[in-house]
């Protein structure tokens, strides 16, 4: 299972669910499945949500047994 800090990130930057699927994109409906665990990213995804944030990938995205 990969967790993620996704919600915690964006309230930090003050930036909507919306707001990060257009600089990513994808759907609004994407980042807040990938907020409640739903869904896992793409590689490519998770590491265009960490370039967003301006930190390493594994600062937002860690696997968990």
């Amino acid at each position: 299972m990969i967790k993620n800090r996704i919600k915690e990130y964006r309230a930090k930057n003050n930036m909507k669910q919306e707001e990060l699927a257009k600089l990513v994109g994808v759907r609004r409906e994407t980042i807040g499945n990938l907020e409640k665990g739903k869904y896992n990213p793409s590689l490519v995804l998770a590491w265009n949500i960490a370039k967003i944030f301006g930190v390493p990938i594994e600062e937002i995205f860690t696997v968990e047994k």
